[in-house]
């Protein structure tokens, strides 16, 4: 265990440090800039942008490559997260950051044209006012002494004052908060130091002041925005028992509850430590992509979390299937549909149509009967879809009740090595 002390007298340049503390960022989740005030510096005033290229990669669950400066402030904690590899009792190399060096190494890679904005997150030093006081500090100078008008999110910490948080969200483009985990039980085991009732009131906090900075005065003058770009949480999958149900289950309630931009899932991945507390069980990085599919069917197609994994195998969602495909094939009387009358809300649910095509399918019928061909043009996966539709020139026949179905879309079995 490093001390703060031994910790501030190593000599580290800042090329050492930023190798630390960036790697040591990968275990946060994340976001994209959508959503956010679009700022930019092309009138010859300030520095940065919120829509920018870079090089310094991420990828949003939508496929969306973005650039971001991701780090955070240290990786010191006084913390012991029996699944964070930053805990007090992990025998990590240790580093960190002052305000001024985040300044400088945010401002440096934008103007290399690396990143288009900063994603902060840190362990906690001290005490947690300390050390969200040091992160506000960073985002207030890049934002009223540099004038930088780039993307910055700030990883709060739910144990600091409010009234820290509330200044966090004057200069930070979105706010996020950590539930950790699926229940609070599984909090209250793994993280005893973290108390969930806290940080549901942080974040609720967050709710109401984004909700009072859209509300106009009596002078008719709006309050300063608060985080524009919404607030985000982040839990950690695999790190105790907890279902696929019960995790899509928790996301719906913190959806509604805190009007969240969105919830990210982060794999868990066991740390080699003998201190650590949690059996060595690492699951796929599959779940985490299943999780983010059945989350997006959920907020943007109308799917619930029962429908979703009514056929869950344990309440787990199936990892050689994505969850619409799944559902297609339990619900297979449902189908085909004719694209020419079908509505919106069952044409979303055909596997091989997003948004924009069921949209375009829309349009383009008020004005002609859709064929196949149409259907390819108005951009439908017809692998994936044509077993559950008809069209003027189509029908799958017997397709769509054909025992092999599913094993047309199921990955083909492996023979596994035997050394």
């Amino acid at each position: 265990m490093v001390s703060e002390h031994t910790m501030n007298n190593m000599t580290q340049t800042l090329q050492q440090k930023l190798a630390i503390l960036s790697d040591a960022a990968r275990y946060d989740a994340s976001c994209t800039s959508s959503g956010t005030t679009r700022r930019d510096s092309r009138d010859g005033k300030g520095l940065g942008s919120t829509e920018g290229a870079g090089i310094c990669h991420a990828y949003a669950p939508d496929g969306r490559c973005i650039s971001l400066l991701k780090i955070l402030m240290t990786n010191f904690c006084i913390y012991d997260c029996a699944y964070c590899v930053n805990r007090v009792s992990s025998n990590v190399t240790r580093a960190r950051f002052s305000v001024d060096e985040v300044v400088s190494l945010t401002l440096e890679f934008y103007r290399r044209n690396y990143i288009e904005g900063l994603f902060l997150s840190s362990g906690v030093i001290r005490n947690p006012d300390d050390t969200m006081a040091d992160m506000v500090r960073i985002a207030k100078r890049l934002r009223t002494v540099e004038n930088f008008r780039g993307y910055i999110h700030l990883k709060t910490i739910p144990d600091a004052a409010p009234e820290i948080i509330a200044e966090a969200g004057l200069y930070a483009d979105r706010l996020s908060i950590n539930v950790e985990l699926p229940t609070d039980r599984s909090v209250q085991a793994f993280a005893p130091e973290k108390n969930p009732a806290t940080i549901r009131a942080a974040m609720g906090d967050v709710r109401a002041s984004r909700d009072a900075s859209k509300e106009k005065s009596h002078t008719g003058k709006r309050p300063p925005k608060f985080a524009p770009a919404g607030q985000s949480t982040q839990m950690i999958v695999g790190a105790d028992g907890a279902t696929d149900a019960t995790i899509l289950t928790r996301s719906t309630s913190l959806y509604d509850d805190y009007k969240l931009r969105r919830v990210y899932y982060s794999a868990f991945s066991p740390i080699p430590d003998s201190t650590a507390k949690l059996p060595l069980i690492k699951p796929p990085l599959m779940r985490e992509h299943r999780l983010y599919q059945a989350d997006w069917l959920m907020r943007f197609y109308g799917f619930g979390v029962e429908e979703i994994t009514a056929g869950a195998q344990d309440g787990n969602l199936d990892l050689e299937i994505d969850p619409k495909l799944a559902w297609a094939l339990q619900n297979r009387h449902r189908f085909p549909l004719d694209v020419n009358k079908a509505g919106r809300d069952m044409l979303l649910r055909v596997p091989g149509f997003g948004t924009k095509t069921v949209n375009r399918i829309l349009t383009t019928r008020r004005y002609r009967t859709l064929r196949y061909d149409d259907l390819l043009r108005l951009g439908a996966s017809l692998k994936k879809a044509r077993a559950f539709v008809t069209a003027l020139d189509w029908t799958p026949g017997n397709l769509t009740d054909s025992i092999d179905l599913r094993a047309r879309f199921a990955p083909p079995p492996e023979q596994l090595t035997l050394f």
